[in-house]
């Protein structure tokens, strides 16, 4: 059973979801503060954390900081904070996704079966070999793309990008991680690096560049590894 810790400071919402993950099969710790959230984390080790950005201590982006100094435990952000400003600070902080309130259970519970899957794979010590797409599949370990039977050719630079995403499915991968991962921290502001390549990438991999199935960009956020 999986252990979640729900992060927020309206107790009404904390109450219902806590109902709702338990009813669901997880285990959960709630928090209405930050530092109640950082005690939990360091004395429990959930597997999971659904923490809000408004937080009446500390800043959540604080709170995100902090557990990444010791756990890579897998983070959605739940906030009513719509500007990309806040979501892309929270994702450089080491955020794995982000989910803006109002919001469906349905959409939440689908974001934290994607951050379980990478945990399964994390747990079983499982090396990713080979994803697959409708289309294409990429070798990660033969650094190989195949697309409809055919090897297709990527430039150094394609294959980084295509590798950082594939290795995170499903989870927004800023900009700014993007460019400082693959060209350098001189280069996080370069976002026009990205978007050259990003088209090139669908050119040679996506059925229809035009309307991308699997290499989805987050309007002034990122880009996203759909499989």
């Amino acid at each position: 059973m999986r252990t979640v810790l729900v992060v927020d400071d309206e107790p009404q919402l904390l109450r219902a979801l806590q109902v709702n993950l338990q009813a669901e099969g997880y285990q959960v710790l709630v928090a209405l503060d930050g530092m109640t959230a950082l005690q939990h984390a360091e004395n429990h080790h959930p597997d999971l954390i659904v923490l809000d950005l408004g937080l009446p201590d500390i800043n959540g982006v604080d709170v995100i900081t902090r557990v990444r100094r010791t756990a890579g435990t897998p983070i959605i952000v739940l906030s009513a904070r719509h500007g990309s400003e806040d979501k892309v600070r929270a994702l450089d902080a080491g955020a794995d996704d982000y989910v803006t309130k109002p919001f469906g259970l349905d959409e939440l519970l689908a974001r934290l079966r994607v951050a379980e899957r990478r945990l399964t794979a994390s747990d079983g010590g499982e090396q990713l070999s080979v994803v697959e797409a409708s289309g294409f599949s990429v070798d990660l370990i033969n650094r190989k793309v195949i697309r409809d039977g055919e090897l297709v050719r990527l430039t150094p630079r394609e294959w980084a990008i295509l590798q950082l995403l594939v290795r995170n499915p499903g989870r927004l991968i800023t900009q700014q991680q993007m460019l400082k991962k693959i060209w350098g921290p001189a280069y996080g502001s370069e976002t026009q690096y990205l978007r050259v390549y990003m088209g090139q990438l669908r050119r040679k991999l996506e059925a229809d560049p035009a309307r991308p199935r699997h290499l989805l960009t987050e309007a002034g956020m990122g880009y996203r590894f759909e499989p």
